[in-house]
């Protein structure tokens, strides 16, 4: 019999968790219409190092992916390849089963639905949290535009319904640059939201975090994932094994091993060149 030997708090937490992943996976689209993102035989090089190596993957609809992985092992870089930043040397990379990624720039990739969380939170420290959701609103995103247009209610109750999922409205009149750094992800997770994205990548949401904001930003994928897909890049792996239905394990560039968290955390190369370092 295989005994489990994580903390019982770690234990605990899962358990309590469970029941939000199983809500999400309610909300989940089914795969059979299709998947969200495919990356099929990726490879980036750069002065002859590979950092992606062939890497095939796909995203489901509605589904919360975590990606994990050694440092080096092309988790940045896959992200880079999905937002136009970087260009690879080969393969294919399709948002849904029509939109060619590589034949698009950035600003085209945001405008179609892919958002990107990147690990430093991005907000401006200078205007409240709700001028951060207002100048972050779909549409025309100039400074000035945003700031001479008037709201219509429509815009009001979105922003008001991106404070409910963020947990911020007791801080909606607060300046960006007051707010714990939780709430700072939080609230560079809201932006992302009143873009109405398709796809959320989010790069190391819990670093740094306290474990109340850990559990809290645990508590807010989850509830994101079946509404959108999400894929999540992090180190921390009893926050992985507490949000995640399926994980893949990049080494080397490519996916070493895919599926629940037990699975990959019991096979031996898994173990070899990341759980077991």
């Amino acid at each position: 019999m295989k005994m489990d030997l994580r903390p019982a708090a770690a234990v605990s937490r899962r358990d309590a968790w469970r029941e939000k992943r199983e809500a999400a996976l309610q909300r989940q689209g089914s795969p059979l219409g299709g998947g969200v993102l495919y990356l099929q035989h990726v490879t980036v090089s750069f002065d002859g190092f590979k950092a992606l190596d062939d890497l095939t993957l796909h995203v489901d609809p509605g589904e919360l992916l975590c990606v994990i992985g050694p440092n080096g092992a092309g988790k940045t870089t896959m992200m880079d390849v999905i937002t136009g930043k970087t260009r690879p040397d080969e393969g294919t990379v399709w948002f849904g089963n029509q939109i060619n990624l590589l034949a698009l720039s950035e600003p085209e990739i945001v405008q179609i639905g892919i958002g990107r969380k990147f690990q430093k939170p991005t907000v401006f420290d200078f205007l409240t949290v709700f001028e951060n959701l207002e100048l972050a609103l779909a549409g025309d995103k100039s400074f000035w535009h945003t700031f001479a247009a008037r709201l219509t209610r429509a815009d009001r109750e979105r922003i008001d319904a991106v404070l409910e999922t963020t947990g911020l409205e007791a801080k909606r009149d607060a300046p960006a640059g007051a707010l714990a750094h939780g709430q700072k992800q939080w609230l560079e997770i809201g932006m992302l939201l009143m873009q109405e994205p398709k796809l959320l990548l989010v790069d190391e949401p819990v670093a740094g975090m306290t474990p109340q904001e850990t559990e809290r930003t645990g508590e807010l994928l989850l509830s994101l994932a079946g509404r959108h897909s999400v894929v999540v890049v992090e180190h921390d792996m009893e926050f992985v094994r507490s949000i995640a239905n399926r994980v893949a394990v990049l080494h080397e560039g490519r996916v070493l091993a895919e599926g629940s968290m037990d699975d990959v955390q019991e096979d031996p190369r898994v173990i070899e060149v990341y759980l077991g370092a």
